[in-house]
């Protein structure tokens, strides 16, 4: 007798999984699948997707159509995506913790919960990074602490969106630090170098994959990486864990998800499928030449990890109102 496992592996393997509840039953993937990314072409979620995608297609038999739907900070995408047909067909792209904060903040007025998706695998862990320019007089994060403590609210420091995990970011350094940045709000990371390199801001909060190729080049200089663990493709950035900040721990994670109702045996085949193609040679070695690290979740990780940032977004949504 086969086992569940055993199965899963040969309809994994032949492309397809019969799917019950039909008069006759039918094979799953019959059509080409679509992911939902609620950001624009070039970026990194999207560049993530389409190497995923690229993969995907060919061990499901299928092809992968990446749909782009950036706007309102994600929530236009993920709105679309939330109410799609739960057939498998429609997968979307969920960012945390922009996704949590879009769910928490009552402003936003979102049409879906964290119960309106099904989380299947995580692809990317792209670590923040605390950032300024080459010459700027700040040389270490120490330096950048000493001089917020000494005149508060003059230090500029951007982010990438209203309660982005950047902004998250700032406010983890705040609290722990005790101190007070001048917060300027943009909507990506190429208006973020546009300013810090005319020298228009003091300092940026970003991530790994948006800055590794110009801290590399030399344009810019890293104060810290926002973990607990030196990112493998900034090796000689130090972290805030190693620096004295234990709590200010920031990512943004990126992983693929389908609306709820998707039947079971279509979670458990994508899921199957999904984890396949990221840990594909090829998948690997793409995502490492654009400077996006991989880190799979599936499952109860997967959950878990989902339910821990929706805990830490709503501490800091709640405490940056005392600034308001």
């Amino acid at each position: 007798m086969l086992s569940r496992r055993t199965l899963m592996g040969t309809s994994l393997a032949a492309g397809a999984v019969p799917l019950a509840g039909t008069a006759h039953a039918q094979e799953y993937p019959r059509r080409s699948l679509q992911i939902i990314v609620a950001a624009a072409a070039g970026g990194p979620t999207d560049i993530g997707a389409r190497i995923l995608g690229s993969i995907l297609e060919k061990d499901i038999g299928q092809s992968v159509v990446i749909v782009n739907k950036p706007g309102a900070g994600a929530q236009l995408g993920l709105t679309e995506f939330a109410r799609s047909r739960p057939d498998g067909y429609t997968l979307g792209m969920v960012h945390m913790p922009g996704t949590n904060t879009i769910i928490l903040d009552p402003e936003r007025k979102a049409i879906f919960t964290p119960d309106s998706f099904i989380l299947l695998v995580n692809q990317v862990f792209d670590a923040g990074v605390i950032w300024v320019k080459a010459d700027s007089p700040f040389k270490t994060l120490a330096d950048l602490v000493a001089a917020a403590k000494k005149s508060p609210n003059t230090i500029s420091a951007c982010t990438t969106g209203i309660l982005s995990d950047d902004h998250l970011a700032i406010m983890m350094l705040e609290e722990a630090a005790n101190i007070k940045f001048r917060i300027v709000h943009f909507d990506s990371a190429a208006q973020q170098f546009t300013a810090i390199l005319g020298s228009h801001v003091d300092v940026a909060f970003d991530n790994v994959g948006s800055v590794r190729k110009r801290a590399m080049a030399g344009e810019v200089r890293v104060l810290a990486v926002t973990d607990s663990q030196r990112s493998k493709l900034m090796p000689d950035s130090p972290t805030t864990a190693e620096l004295g900040y234990p709590t200010v721990i920031s990512s943004s994670t990126r992983g693929v998800a389908v609306p709820k109702g998707t039947p079971p045996a279509v979670v458990a085949y994508l899921v199957a499928a999904l984890k396949k193609a990221m840990e594909n040679p090829e998948h690997i070695r793409k995502m490492e030449d654009v400077g996006l690290e991989l880190r799979v979740m599936t499952g109860d990780e997967y959950t878990q990890y989902f339910a821990k940032l929706h805990k830490q977004a709503q501490h800091y949504i709640e405490w940056s109102k005392k600034f308001q």
